[in-house]
């Protein structure tokens, strides 16, 4: 045999046997310290709450804008020329204040000549009255005919409808007259005017605005599943809303005083009006403001934090401690939520809620109260 074969044989005879001898003295020895398998996960850590009971205001929030009850733009109901001005921009008027006088001296003339037509009017009946007396009493003593009695009534019906007559014209006359007053309509604020003395208005020539601020308005929206709870307070009595200013911390408050007789079908939302005095104008029209109501109370409901509540595409549920120590899935129903807290359904209030580490658990899966640790580790320190 060659030299050459004979040391490549003992080469691959020395490989094999260094193997098999760590293979075997490797499954005698021990890993080291700090690599072996980890055992079975343990319990999770969690922390718990008890469920209040409590009464619950369900408290709504809105976005509101301040509208005036009313707001009149004066027009002229003739043409004429502005002879006076009387009032001033932003003045405060009363109703039936005088505001604007109009060029009067044709109307006052229809009404002299209205009050002449009526005067000759009753002059006329009166003579035609005292004919017919006197033809009753001739009549009597058989000096007329009845015809002729019968004849002087007729003319005294007659001066009759045609006094009404004139009487209806010189009303209208003087109808005419009075507008060559405008006056307030209504308590308010005069916006800007938009005449002078010895300006030409017509009928479609706006003077100014009033418009009224006391009492005001605050119109906002609300979902629609609140109408039920407004509707149901509305019948009760008066339901305060209280409103506060982006700008101020001062709050107002006033009652609801309107809610629309449809639902907006795309927003899914009602309309609502709330009236607020307004005597110091802390309130001005077309002003934006935050609005709140309690529309109803829920009586002894139960109440969690809201970060609690688990919602996916199952439902809405929270875990609770089960008697052997592990998480059990308690579906629930959001009734109200308000800042960290909601009320809900579906529990009966002597429930540990789990609300820390409730992301690492699974239906079933094992917990440990973090305050049981917690008194736990104090006694072995104490110890």
């Amino acid at each position: 045999m060659k030299k050459s074969t004979i040391v490549t044989l003992a080469a691959t005879a020395a490989v094999i046997g260094l193997s098999g001898w760590y293979m075997k003295s490797g499954g005698n020895h021990a890993a080291p310290a700090g690599k072996q398998a980890s055992g079975p996960q343990g319990p999770t850590t969690v922390s718990v709450v008890a469920p209040q009971r409590r009464d619950v205001p369900v408290v709504l929030q809105a976005n509101g804008t301040v509208t005036p009850i009313s707001t009149v733009d004066l027009h002229p109901q003739t043409t004429s020329t502005i002879v006076r001005v009387h009032i001033k921009e932003g003045q405060f008027v009363k109703a039936g204040e005088l505001m604007f006088s109009l060029d009067d001296r044709s109307a006052r003339a229809n009404v002299e000549k209205a009050a002449a037509q009526v005067a000759r009017d009753r002059a006329a009946l009166a003579d035609v009255e005292r004919q017919y007396q006197r033809a009753e009493d001739l009549l009597a003593q058989k000096y007329v005919a009845q015809g002729a009695v019968d004849t002087l009534k007729s003319q005294v019906e007659a001066a009759k409808a045609v006094l009404a007559a004139d009487l209806a014209a010189a009303s209208a006359v003087g109808v005419d007259a009075s507008y060559n007053t405008i006056r307030a309509p209504m308590s308010g604020r005069v916006g800007a005017i938009n005449v002078y003395a010895g300006s030409l208005v017509q009928m479609s020539t706006s003077l100014t605005t009033v418009t009224q601020l006391d009492p005001i308005n605050v119109a906002f929206t609300l979902p629609e599943s609140a109408l039920g709870g407004l509707l149901e307070a509305q019948r009760r009595g008066a339901v305060p809303v209280r409103v506060t200013q982006p700008t101020s911390d001062k709050e107002l408050t006033g009652a609801l005083s309107f809610i629309d007789s449809t639902v907006d079908p795309v927003a899914g939302v009602i309309r609502v009006k709330a009236q607020f005095d307004n005597k110091v104008t802390s309130l001005w029209p077309g002003q934006y403001v935050n609005a709140q109501l309690v529309s109803h109370v829920l009586p002894n409901a139960t109440v969690i934090p809201q970060n609690a509540i688990i919602s996916n595409t199952q439902g809405t549920f929270i875990y609770a401690v089960d008697g052997d120590q592990s998480a059990r899935v308690v579906p629930v129903k959001r009734l109200h939520a308000f800042g960290d807290f909601a009320a809900v359904s579906g529990l009966k209030g002597n429930e540990q809620v789990i609300v820390d580490g409730k992301q690492n658990l699974r239906p079933g899966g094992k917990v440990r109260i973090a305050t049981a640790d917690k008194a736990l580790d104090a006694t072995v320190t104490k110890g």
